[in-house]
């Protein structure tokens, strides 16, 4: 996971992977910046966790999440297990464009982006097909079941509920591939003071079908507030959706913290409840200040990103170690 950041005067653009810097043209409103940027990862298949032919569900499909946000209006867009349509970011934009709703879901969201125009076709791809043929192969491991009948730790389903529920959490992290928790968030602050943030994710690996992460929901998966900053999350959505960490980050800039002590407070909130959940979060404020913040967890104990100014408009990498 990587984050980047391009200053100018106020103008801040952050984002968990770094996207080339086409994607952001000269002149693009702070919104269309966010769109563009999210759009290029869909396109280029960011890390295989974004976009067409990622993360098959436990059925071999690859459905997408995204979700956009105008920090002026506070207007979203947002869509969830969207089926054969490859422009997820851009399907969030015409929900919050060219409909009153802020959340459309499923095949339904598929129809709606037929109707706007978009293509319809098959997001699997060579490499998601042998993804989730070697899954089968291995008994369907890992996988994100529990209180079911068989032994979903030993064997595929199709399951049953036990009928005795163990409480607690479900398996541990160190069984599930860290890569298959992945996003791309993208924050721009423009130079006349407007936030905007976009997401968009293939979600989690051998999913359950019908599965929705953090990604699209405003205040987990990101959060725009254009008299406060913004904030993103990646990581594992459903853990920090249950704590809305985008929002709370935004809030705690706007009581005077700083971006990075924001992110930082924002994923110890999550911390104290799930100590080695794998998660990180970056923040910007409206002044052009930035920050980042992970928790360190099995195989994660740092978080790369790339910073980018208006003198160099070379991308700098910088890290931050994870709490």
């Amino acid at each position: 996971m990587n984050l980047s950041v391009r200053r100018n005067a106020r103008q801040v653009f952050l984002k968990t992977w770094p996207v080339t810097w086409d994607a952001l043209q000269k002149g693009l409103s702070p919104l269309d910046a966010a769109e563009a940027g999210c759009a290029r990862c869909e396109q280029d298949q960011c890390d295989g966790s974004v976009g067409f032919g990622g993360s098959p569900d436990e059925r071999g499909e690859t459905t997408l999440d995204a979700m956009i946000m105008n920090g002026d209006t506070m207007e979203v867009g947002a869509v969830g297990n969207l089926r054969r349509v490859k422009n997820a970011v851009g399907v969030a934009r015409a929900v919050m464009n060219y409909s009153d709703h802020t959340f459309l879901v499923g095949e339904s969201a598929t129809v709606f982006a037929e109707g706007m125009g978009f293509k319809s076709e098959d997001l699997t791809t060579n490499r998601s097909r042998d993804i989730f043929s070697q899954w089968l192969n291995q008994k369907c491991q890992p996988n994100f079941r529990k209180n079911v009948f068989p032994n979903a730790t030993m064997s595929c389903g199709p399951y049953k509920p036990q009928a005795k529920l163990q409480s607690g959490p479900g398996r541990k992290l160190g069984l599930i591939d860290l890569r298959s928790h992945d996003t791309i968030g993208m924050i721009v602050i423009g130079q006349n003071g407007q936030v905007a943030a976009a997401t968009s994710t293939n979600g989690a690996t051998h999913k359950v079908p019908g599965r929705v992460g953090d990604s699209p929901v405003a205040g987990a998966g990101a959060y725009a507030d254009s008299s406060a900053g913004g904030a993103a999350a990646t990581g594992q959505g459903d853990i920090m959706m249950r704590f809305l960490p985008s929002f709370l980050a935004v809030e705690l800039m706007r009581g005077g913290d700083d971006p990075s002590t924001a992110c930082k407070k924002a994923i110890s909130r999550i911390k104290k409840y799930h100590p080695d959940f794998f998660g990180a979060l970056i923040c910007a404020n409206t002044t052009g200040g930035y920050g980042a913040a992970c928790n360190r967890s099995p195989g994660f104990t740092e978080f790369h990103f790339m910073v980018s100014n208006s003198q160099t408009n070379k991308p700098v990498q910088e890290k931050v170690y994870c709490i």
